[in-house]
């Protein structure tokens, strides 16, 4: 009982730990923030209540827009935030086939509250409020994957959480600020495997070969996209975002040519985790149930494992790129596009690299993981002998 306890002990001071220096780094990169709002952070939008449809000249479009109505409608809105708020307004509301806000007396929406140079404003619809919704979906998944997974669920819904964290709070932060982006996506990957993996199985060897594994992964999957990014040439720079980015980021220090690798990492970090932990687990089983197996069984038990794994996550990563770019993939064949233009588009071919470069760091962390699992596990049985 003891040492149960001193085990939640030791992975509540861990979770502490992790949350405070997160805190303290996001603190420190916050602090190096210049006042000046952009532009975007400047406009206003607010939730509200369509209390009245005042007209509504609308009609179904079966012809070109699959049955959506197209036309006009004047709302009469009530303001539910912000210092506006219970005042009512007036907006004339434009359906389209691609914009299309369709809504209906009570229903609740999103709209951008605009300040004339006299001082007086009006509203225009943005979208629907779909808010509650997906915060509905949120804890309908964190309630799932806790009831499923009990105490583990719940701590691998902590490390997804501190997962995200590190990468909102801390990567982006500092590749803004041009840090170098490859070292700190694998200083970001590490921790945050780390910090996954140990609120998931403890302080244990387990976790330790698991870590190493993934972080070894991890970096394969971004050695081969550089070489692959540096031969072809692609970049940063060939993104669809790079523009922006070039306009907006670079004189705060952005250094976009690397982002591509930095995404290859990010992308890759996920498939790797499981895979490394699958493995780690599996052989790490093989060794409880039959101590007598040396590094080199426990090395290919662990493999003839992996082999399993390895065609079942390079599907999900290259899965992933067909359906995140399915609309495109339509748009190939509608539109005919020749193989030699298609396969040399920037588009396709970043995709294709981030797939690849993904699926190899799965490919190398099955070894890389059955390697350490093994002598690592079969040294502590040596030493227990």
């Amino acid at each position: 009982m003891k040492r149960v306890n001193g085990k939640i002990v030791l992975r509540v001071s861990v979770v502490l730990v992790l949350l405070a220096l997160l805190v303290g780094a996001a603190v420190w990169l916050s602090s190096s923030d210049d006042d000046v709002e952009t532009a975007a952070s400047q406009l206003v939008f607010v939730p509200a209540k369509v209390t009245a449809v005042l007209s509504d000249d609308a009609v179904v479009d079966n012809e070109n827009s699959e049955g959506r109505r197209i036309g006009t409608q004047e709302l009469e809105i009530r303001i539910l935030s912000g210092v506006h708020k219970d005042e009512i307004l007036t907006l004339t509301n434009y359906m389209s086939a691609l914009f299309n806000v369709d809504v209906s007396e009570g229903d609740r929406v999103i709209v951008r509250l605009i300040t004339r140079e006299d001082g007086s404003y009006y509203a225009s619809m943005f979208n629907y409020d779909r808010g509650l919704v997906i915060g509905i979906a949120l804890l309908v998944f964190c309630a799932v994957l806790a009831l499923l997974g009990g105490w583990k669920g719940i701590r691998a819904l902590l490390g997804l959480v501190f997962t995200l964290a590190c990468i909102w709070f801390l990567l982006i932060p500092g590749l803004i600020r041009g840090w170098s982006g490859i070292w700190l996506t694998i200083g970001i990957c590490a921790v945050t495997t780390a910090g996954c993996l140990i609120l998931l199985d403890g302080f244990t060897k387990k976790a330790l070969c698991a870590v190493l594994g993934c972080i070894g992964g991890v970096a394969a999957a971004g050695l081969f996209a550089s070489i692959v990014g540096a031969i072809t040439p692609l970049n940063g720079f060939n993104m669809s975002e790079a523009e922006n980015l070039l306009l907006y980021g670079a004189e705060k220090g952005l250094k976009i040519s690397g982002l591509l690798v930095c995404g290859v990492l990010i992308a890759a970090l996920g498939a790797v985790m499981d895979t490394s932990m699958n493995i780690a687990s599996s052989i790490w089983e093989l060794h409880e149930r039959n101590p007598k197996l040396n590094a080199r069984e426990l090395f290919k038990s662990g493999m003839n494992i992996g082999r399993d794994a390895m065609g079942t996550m390079a599907n999900t990563l290259i899965l992933a790129f067909a359906g995140s770019s399915l609309n495109t993939l339509i748009l190939v064949q509608v539109y005919d596009i020749p193989f030699t233009q298609l396969i040399n588009t920037d588009f396709i071919c970043i995709e294709i690299l981030q797939s690849v470069a993904g699926s190899m760091g799965i490919l190398l962390t099955t070894p890389l993981v059955a390697a350490i699992s093994a002598s690592i596990m079969s040294r502590a049985k040596r030493a227990s002998a």
